[in-house]
């Protein structure tokens, strides 16, 4: 199967971040959220995207132009008919992309497959509530989308070859450089980095070095680009705090016990930047 259309549910940081890469990758994109304002906020930050790419002498106003050529907003679910891959980018909450996804399987084609940019939801347990479980596949997006060159392709327990091979050919065709994963909460990327960031919150909270020079250890001396807990407020510790909920949960390995610190900064409302405070103050 090659796909030329993409439908993509949710126009939030993740949603528009794979419009961008699909559009201006010569793929044509439908991208559908509740409202015309979230929907037309979505498209303006990928026009703010793009602008920025001009600045900087990597793509030309043509280029733009033509990209957002490529991208339709819409509130209906009714125009990702048009779509041979549906991508739910929704919020990271089990009931919603459920809810969400078994409308899409109801409406599309039995042909179209659908995939979830969950980062740590089980594919196999989302493929299931479907009526294509075989056709039903992870794509992990990391965030800024457009910058980021990794797509951990997660199959299902259920997923064939056939829509493995279609998603990682459509991944690799936005010049990403997908690997293929199997199904287990936090797949690699968020299994290794989510427990390395508990970690450094209890470093802190152990008082053995301030918040400033974990993380410069940690760029310094690991070459990290950020450190962790300037990652967790980019994040959002509640989001940090969750995911270690759900291994916790899932594992039933005392290891991934969230920290008491990160627990108590949630508490407080304190969730990083999106908050204006978190590690740090913003």
């Amino acid at each position: 199967m090659t796909i030329q259309t993409v439908g993509i549910i949710g126009a939030g940081t993740m949603g528009n971040g794979i419009a961008q890469a699909c559009a201006v990758s010569g793929i044509d994109v439908v991208m559908v959220d509740i409202s015309d304002a979230a929907v037309q906020k979505g498209l303006a930050t990928v026009a703010g995207s793009l602008d920025r790419l001009i600045k900087k002498d990597k793509i030309t106003a043509a280029d733009k132009a033509a990209a957002l050529a490529r991208i339709k907003v819409s509130t209906s679910y009714e125009d990702l008919k048009a779509a041979q891959l549906v991508i739910e980018a929704a919020t990271e909450n089990y009931e919603l992309k459920l809810k969400i996804l078994k409308q899409v399987d109801a409406l599309v084609a039995p042909e179209v497959l659908i995939a979830s940019n969950t980062s740590s939801i089980s594919i196999t347990k989302l493929a299931a509530a479907t009526s294509r479980a075989d056709r039903f596949i992870g794509m992990h997006f990391f965030n800024p989308v457009p910058m980021m060159a990794l797509v951990e392709i997660i199959r299902g327990l259920q997923t064939s070859d056939a829509t493995h091979d279609a998603v990682k050919a459509l991944a690799e065709a936005l010049g990403k450089s997908p690997i293929t994963v199997k199904n287990a909460p936090g797949f690699v990327v968020n299994r290794i980095l989510v427990p390395m960031i508990n970690e450094a919150f209890f470093v802190l909270a152990e008082g053995l070095a301030t918040p400033e020079d974990i993380d410069a250890g940690m760029k310094l001396g690991c070459n990290q680009p950020i450190g962790p807990l300037a990652l967790a407020d980019m994040i959002g510790l509640d989001v940090c705090l969750a995911v270690m909920d759900v291994y916790l949960t899932e594992f039933g390995d005392s290891k991934y016990r969230p920290c008491p610190l990160l627990k108590e900064m949630v508490a407080a409302g304190r969730l990083g930047r999106k908050t204006g405070q978190g590690v740090y103050t913003y």
